[in-house]
């Protein structure tokens, strides 16, 4: 690659593989991650009024516990994703602007990988939770972007971390 980085999930012969990380230190990481839900104009003013409600129920405290239950399951939906014990999960969900919900979801381990894919699949799972809480009202909402925010721990530090 021009930027002299190389794809860590590749072995010498450019085969898929997971990264052998038993030589890596145990040190505390974590990461967050944010994704967006975007509605129309009107579907969004009809969940303010409701308070974020459904005829499924609570938007927000569903969203939540499937980001969690997404963030410990991720290495079951990511091939080379290593299973990791989790410290901490914590999903936020608020409005940003008018018609945008921010879900960010920041996950702390104990190990010798981080948790970014955690905290990614965490926060769009959150996110498609909320759509398929909504999809009645509209199929035009649009989740994304979503994005790592930042993480801590590891041979480097990116963004903000929590």
């Amino acid at each position: 690659m021009a930027t002299g980085k190389t794809l860590t999930h590749l072995d010498a012969q450019g085969r898929p593989a997971m990264v052998d990380v038993s030589g890596k230190t145990v040190t505390a990481r974590q990461a967050l991650a944010e994704c967006r839900v975007r509605f129309p104009a009107d579907v969004a003013a009809q969940l303010r009024r409701s308070g974020l409600r459904s005829a499924k129920g609570g938007i927000v405290d569903t969203a939540v516990i499937a980001g969690t239950m997404a963030v410990k399951r991720t290495h079951e939906l990511i091939p080379f994703c290593h299973p990791l014990p989790i410290d901490g999960v914590r999903i936020a969900i608020d409005w940003h602007g008018e018609r945008d919900l921010r879900i960010e979801c920041l996950v702390r381990t104990t190990h010798r990988t981080g948790v970014e894919m955690e905290a990614l699949t965490g926060a769009t799972v959150a996110a498609l939770t909320v759509y398929d809480m909504c999809k009645a009202l509209s199929h035009a909402i649009v989740l994304g972007p979503a994005k790592l925010a930042g993480k801590r721990g590891g041979k480097r530090d990116f963004g903000k971390a929590g």
